[in-house]
């Protein structure tokens, strides 16, 4: 890809971060900081969200190389290149509305990436100006993890795109993105002013932890169904092909280096291969809604946790239900991406209780009101974030 193209592409990038960015420096909000960080997780979110409208539209490969299309950096100017691609494969992964898809997707994670980076500035210039003033939640380390979380990121959307959407690469592209969500919501909730919950609830750190366990394995199945194409491999509900436990092949069905519709010996893969994905995805998810219900209860009525638990409870509700619609409406594409981003929220909800229960033990009385805590930091009047 030559400079020139490298150029407009990242121009195209931080033309799109400009919108967000602008947003935080003409807010009111004196901590711009705090703002930029919950602006660049909220966007998170909807990239996790457009590139499972990427992966469910087969636009995954619109662009068979990165990071710009055919060595440019949009879709217009390899406009030749798309057209002979499309000539030559009608029914293939190569179309002008997919190259648009794959291309939108890109410029979008460019942005976060941008956005990460004026983070990551941000908090280290905070730490150094302010040496007398300094408090470990305000330490720049973690925006420095996110940045080089972001950086790997980048690298399995590239290896996406270069290994031909090979299943477990895609998958941990998809996890990458949830773990990023969860670093840069927590980075955002360390700079809100310290909000404990009771001591006694410190008891509930296992059950949150065993929770975001069992949530991520859940997700991980979920982006192995998608990647593997086996969503309608169960047609009907709640059993499947009429069984309890259909014929099934784990064998294959797990085998996780392989290419995409392959065995890991290179032959087509079995349709009870599919089955077996499917069957332990869904039935998994009965386990992970009674462990998050269970939890959800537990903090309904703690102190700074009850509107999170009802937050929990509805999306776990939600959440069912749009997994239901997949296989009771045959999958419809507006249904699956808000699936996948039903999930995202779910990861972020269980970061902000598991965040507040790391508050937990801490005196109420020691914590600072918003305005006290502005005025101990003078820094949040600076301007500087």
């Amino acid at each position: 890809m030559s400079a020139e193209a490298l150029f407009w592409l990242a121009a195209k990038a931080i033309a799109i971060a400009a919108l967000p960015l602008a947003y935080v420096w003409l807010s009111r909000d004196s901590h711009k900081l705090r703002k930029l960080a919950w602006v660049t997780a909220f966007l998170t979110l909807d990239l996790i969200m457009v590139g499972g409208f990427t992966r469910l539209t087969d636009s995954g490969l619109g662009c068979p190389d990165w990071p710009g299309c055919y060595g440019h950096s949009n879709p217009l100017s390899a406009g030749e290149y798309i057209r002979a691609a499309e000539t030559a494969q009608p029914t293939g992964p190569v179309t002008m509305t997919k190259a648009w898809i794959e291309m939108a997707h890109r410029y979008f994670a460019m942005a976060v990436g941008f956005l990460i980076i004026v983070l990551m500035v941000m908090a280290w210039r905070r730490w150094r100006r302010t040496p007398e003033r300094r408090e470990p939640r305000h330490s720049p380390w973690l925006a420095t993890v996110v940045f080089f979380a972001v950086c790997l990121q980048g690298a399995f959307g590239a290896w996406t795109v270069t290994l031909k959407l090979q299943p477990i690469i895609v998958t941990i592209h998809l996890m990458g993105g949830m773990t990023l969500l969860a670093l840069l919501v927590w980075l955002a909730l360390r700079e809100e002013v310290p909000l404990p919950v009771p001591p006694a609830a410190r008891a509930l750190r296992p059950l949150a932890v065993v929770s975001f366990v069992l949530l991520g394995l859940q997700i991980a199945l979920g982006g192995w169904v998608s990647t593997n194409y086996a969503v309608m491999a169960c047609p009907d509900f709640p059993l499947c092909h009429g069984k309890l436990l259909p014929d099934m092949d784990f064998g294959h069905g797990f085998t996780l280096w392989r290419d995409l519709g392959m065995t890991g010996a290179g032959e087509p893969i079995p349709f009870q291969a599919l089955v077996a994905i499917h069957w332990v995805h869904r039935h998994f998810a009965y386990v992970v809604v009674a462990v998050l219900a269970w939890l959800a209860w537990r903090c309904w009525t703690v102190q700074g946790l009850g509107w999170l638990a009802r937050a929990l409870a509805i999306m776990l509700v939600v959440q069912f239900l749009t997994g239901l619609s997949n296989v009771v409406l045959q999958w419809p594409l507006a249904l699956a991406v808000l699936h996948n981003g039903g999930a995202a929220v779910l990861v972020a909800l269980l970061v902000a209780i598991s965040f507040r229960l790391s508050q937990g033990g801490m005196r109420t009385a020691a914590v600072p009101s918003a305005k006290s805590a502005d005025k101990s930091t003078g820094w949040a009047h600076s301007g500087h974030g």
